[in-house]
């Protein structure tokens, strides 16, 4: 049995989240730690936001798989940006980086302006919750 999306018949139609999503019965929950663009060199790669949460997305999914899991066992991902006018205006973009990451399903996704991450090259923070079947 897989995590089960949850669409509120009262809510707007979820476009790029889901409204809820219900872990598996009897899964494993992983909570991943925050994933900046951060590479193995200890350098931020990328230069835009949408650069930026390519990489970020890429170490989600490192982590999660060394965890056992798989991109569709995402059921929540918090998406932390310095810059949410940017975030907006890349919206095609990240799109493309999403379906390349994570294909056409969406967890309960939640988009929080930040004043500031932890390394100051950072325009993304993802983290993400999962549950494996």
């Amino acid at each position: 049995m897989s995590n089960e999306i949850v669409t509120a018949p009262e809510l707007a139609p979820p476009v790029g989240y889901a409204h809820a999503v219900v872990g598996a019965p009897g899964g494993r929950t992983v909570h991943l730690g925050g994933q900046t663009a951060l590479g193995a060199d200890g350098a931020i790669h990328g230069e835009t936001l949408a650069e930026q949460f390519d990489v970020a997305a890429a170490n989600v999914l490192a982590a999660l798989r060394a965890a056992g899991g798989a991109p569709e066992d995402v059921v929540q991902m918090l998406v932390f940006v310095t810059d949410v006018a940017e975030y907006k205006a890349s919206l095609p973009a990240l799109g493309e980086v999403w379906k390349r990451h994570f294909g056409r399903r969406y967890p309960a996704l939640a988009l929080l302006g930040v004043s500031a991450l932890f390394d100051d090259a950072a325009r993304v923070e993802l983290v993400a919750t999962a549950v494996i079947a």
